[in-house]
């Protein structure tokens, strides 16, 4: 369903009462009875599953599977599957500069990026009553899984064109895969740069930053969306991801946000930033309200922060904590 999401970021801040958007899809394995991996292979149970979560949760938008597998699996890279956890990149694809050379760039849909499609396709006609975003990795991150993550963060410094050249392949083949959710019908996606936090401002502003905004341009609408998230300690890098344009902001618990969310503009969205393993995953229902509540406390006062968590919710944290989570933020809300 299309929607003007430059409105919806408005609506969010103007509002009093604002729902959480938590990143938040692999625990409806658990609602639907089934494993990790038969849902990171099926389209079809991808959107049940989203379809699920927005069935039971109130949430700003619906969000599909945060799987930084994905995009690398399409160039070639090794995948290790697991029944109840998320997909995870083994190896290095490239160890070479003459392999940088021949890196080819795959089509959209290939291995199960066209899964991944198929998700938002379906998810996007029975999820109409908010917005439903895909989830894709970041152009710096996905180079990470192609060479390795350690070898490519010194490619940068001492063979910097070849880290450019695997990053503008990276860069076209996710502004391809972008444009197919957007056609597929998603109102925009949440793009996860998290290793751009290992890197200095400059190098951060050369090989993360000046690549998204590029995508940004390319693909961004007022019907389509680009959330930026890095889970990574950004306190460094603020200024190298409002240099992004990303209108709406996704930050991890690796940070305190209310050390940094004056330093962001304030037409800027900054979501954030519950820890999803700390906290969602093995907290209880007593320790996630308290974090919860605290921390709605503390940034409430913020008309452009919305509640979230830090990174993607793990698939096996317990539906009674993510309640509580929910709950929490609804009793907040209704004592003021």
């Amino acid at each position: 369903m299309k929607r003007n999401m430059f409105r919806w970021i408005e609506e969010i801040k103007s509002s009093r009462i604002k729902k959480p958007m938590p990143v938040l899809s692999f625990p409806g394995i658990q609602i639907l009875n089934i494993t990790v991996r038969e849902i990171v292979e099926n389209g079809g149970l991808q959107a049940k599953c989203m379809k699920a979560i927005a069935d039971r949760y109130d949430t700003a938008a619906s969000v599909s599977n945060m799987d930084l597998s994905v995009e690398a699996e399409a160039f070639g890279a090794n995948i290790v599957f697991s029944d109840y956890e998320v997909p995870t990149v083994t190896g290095s694809l490239i160890n070479t500069d003459e392999e940088v050379e021949a890196l080819k760039i795959p089509k959209v849909e290939t291995a199960r990026t066209g899964q991944y499609i198929k998700a938002i396709e379906i998810a996007s006609k029975k999820i109409t009553d908010r917005p439903v975003l895909a989830g894709v990795i970041g152009p710096f991150s996905l180079s990470g899984r192609l060479v390795e993550i350690t070898e490519f963060m010194m490619k940068t410094i001492t063979e910097p064109d070849i880290a450019h050249k695997v990053l503008v392949k990276a860069a076209q083949f996710l502004t391809d895969y972008i444009l197919a959710f957007k056609e597929a019908g998603a109102n925009g996606i949440v793009m996860a740069e998290p290793a751009a936090g290992l890197l200095s401002p400059e190098l951060c502003s050369e090989f993360s930053s000046a690549y998204i905004k590029q995508i940004i341009e390319t693909v961004e609408d007022e019907n389509f969306l680009v959330v930026y998230h890095n889970c990574g300690n950004t306190a460094p890098l603020i200024n190298e991801i409002i240099s992004t344009d990303a209108r709406v902001i996704h930050l991890g618990n690796a940070i305190n946000l209310v050390d940094v969310i004056h330093k962001y503009p304030e037409e800027k969205l900054i979501m954030g930033n519950l820890d999803p393993a700390g906290v969602f995953l093995n907290g209880t229902i007593e320790s996630i309200t308290n974090s919860t509540r605290s921390l709605l406390k503390q940034m409430s006062r913020y008309p452009n922060w919305l509640i979230s968590s830090g990174c993607d919710i793990p698939p096996m944290t317990p539906l009674a904590n993510i309640d509580a989570f929910f709950n929490t933020i609804q009793n907040f809300y209704q004592s003021k």
